[in-house]
């Protein structure tokens, strides 16, 4: 007899062994879950053991599945890949309700506005700025780019910059990184005001997120929010472990896993038997930027794994920073690169834009 059932299940079993208590079955929580694994360990004293046909369970998730073998001295689980955290769909969900939020802004006489600065002639650059620039036609929002020489004197940037923060059409400004090496990127992300920084990188965005109280969310830490979000992941007591420190993902990444109410450790390239603190997280964010760093065996079964990172293999094409393959096979969901994280970076970014828009009409 093999029998299946998904986690977070109440389960009623009988083993064939002897009854006790006048042959009543053991009632109640059977099973346990384990971030997405469910384990029924039924004990037989006989080769001929049978679950009792009244066995039955409730499920309210569906996540992994589990596979029962009762003739077996113990209850045995196959594992099954990793479902997958589709963040192109979550995206398109997210901008379509932007849709609707931007036609309002407009009834009202308010069209969102972003100005987008890319410095230099960097093709990767160039392609996320076209990107972002994109979704904002697609959404509704009126955008502006900015293309300067690579050579810009840094004065320059700088007078662009106030140029934009004076313009109340304007409710975000991004400059994208990274700069050429003769500007100041910390000075002029600073020289962004903080109410129209839509990337969450000033140093006052930065604070408040600190504080628990966050003005604009740095947009990839608050797209993977989102997608832990989307598949009802449970974050409070729950081991994040958030594998780079930058400014941009990593940091502002653990505030918002800790406002989130997670256990939160942050790893990075001093951090010591990586391996032994990965296989404790029931959520694994992964931000270094460098391919394959987490495998297999650095997972725990069930976990939740999202891969930040952006890499290119040898033939060209986009990798994150988890095995994907072999990490699936022991992971309960994990986000693919591409399609990942990425889209919801730049939808994140449409929504610090809007909220800005919003917040202005409400002055």
């Amino acid at each position: 007899m093999l029998l299946a059932f998904a986690s977070a299940c109440t389960v009623r079993v009988c083993g064939g062994a002897t009854p006790r208590s006048g042959g009543d079955c053991s009632n109640g929580p059977g099973g346990f879950s384990n971030y997405g694994w469910t384990f029924l360990i039924v004990k037989h004293k006989t080769p001929d053991s049978t679950f009792h046909p009244d066995t039955h369970w409730h499920c309210n998730t569906k996540r992994k599945l589990v596979f029962l073998f009762p003739n077996q001295p113990e209850a045995q689980r196959l594992p099954m890949p990793a479902q997958l955290i589709d963040g192109k769909a979550l995206a398109a969900r997210l901008r379509a309700e932007l849709t609707d939020r931007v036609q309002r802004l407009k009834r009202a006489g308010h069209t969102p506005g972003l100005a987008v600065i890319l410095v230099g002639d960097d093709p990767a650059s160039a392609v996320y700025v076209r990107n972002k620039v994109k979704a904002c036609e697609e959404v509704g929002i009126r955008s502006w780019q900015d293309t300067l020489p690579a050579n810009t004197p840094e004065a320059a940037l700088l007078d662009r910059i106030a140029q934009l923060n004076a313009n109340p059409e304007v409710h975000g400004i991004l400059v994208q990184l990274p700069l050429p090496k003769h500007l100041n990127a910390e000075k002029i992300l600073e020289s962004i005001a903080f109410e129209k920084d839509v990337d969450g990188l000033h140093a006052t965005n930065a604070g408040l997120t600190l504080m628990g109280r966050p003005h604009f969310r740095s947009c990839t830490p608050y797209g993977v929010m989102k997608m832990l979000e989307s598949i009802g992941t449970p974050l409070a007591g729950a081991h994040a472990v958030v594998l780079g420190r930058s400014n941009m993902v990593g940091k502002p990444m653990a505030m918002l896993l800790l406002a989130a109410h997670a256990t939160v450790t942050m790893c990075h390239s001093a951090t010591r038997d990586l391996a032994a603190i990965t296989r404790q997280a029931d959520v694994l964010i992964a931000a270094v930027g460098r391919r394959n760093l987490v495998t297999a065996n650095m997972v725990k079964p069930g976990a939740v794994v999202i891969d930040v990172g952006t890499n290119r293999t040898p033939e060209g094409k986009l990798a994150g920073d988890v095995d994907f393959e072999a990490v699936r096979q022991v992971a309960g969901w994990i986000s693919p690169v591409p399609g990942g994280v990425g889209p919801m970076t730049i939808t994140m970014l449409l929504v610090n834009t809007v909220e800005a828009a919003e917040r202005g009409l409400q002055a």
